[in-house]
């Protein structure tokens, strides 16, 4: 039987390449100049710490981030935005956790997605993945055109199909 799997991860390479084109870019542009605006890629813990002086640049750090990962063709769905936060001084920083493997909660909201679709189509938790099996290929591509069109605020992968 057809069957494919819905991942949610983002490779950590392509964000540590976008992440050191935003400090590039934060060196080379004269409002950046002389300030303490900068961004900080924890590879380990899966999260980019930004620091900056006024609202006005963390805005522009976090858009530069934005369009830098659209660039690596890595989607903007990975970011969870923490508060932003006064630090000593005059600086304010802003956590950013990077959006890896799907929770339990979210992988509860995709399978009943999946099943009010009213397709011939089951779905199974694996893990930090679902496995969405049917007899034709067709209603897998249209559960992951719906997926893909859902409120869903995941970076989706649809990998391993199988006829």
């Amino acid at each position: 039987m057809p069957s494919f799997d819905i991942t949610c991860g983002f490779d950590m390479q392509e964000m540590d390449n976008a992440v050191n084109m935003v400090k590039r870019d934060i060196s080379n542009r004269y409002d950046f100049k002389g300030t303490n605006a900068s961004l900080d890629l924890n590879k380990v813990d899966s999260n980019i710490v930004i620091k900056a002086d006024s609202d006005y640049q963390m805005e522009t750090v976090v858009g530069m981030l934005q369009d830098r990962a659209i660039a690596r063709k890595l989607s903007i769905k990975v970011f969870k935005y923490g508060k932003i936060e006064q630090t000593s001084g005059m600086t304010i920083k802003q956590n950013v956790e990077l959006q890896s493997g799907i929770s339990k909660e979210n992988s509860k909201k995709i399978n009943t997605l999946v099943k009010d679709m009213k397709l011939k189509v089951s779905s199974q938790i694996q893990g930090e993945q679902i496995r969405v099996t049917g007899k034709k290929i067709d209603d897998l591509q249209t559960v992951m055109s719906n997926l893909k069109s859902s409120e869903i605020n995941l970076p989706l992968q649809f990998v391993n199909m199988k006829k």
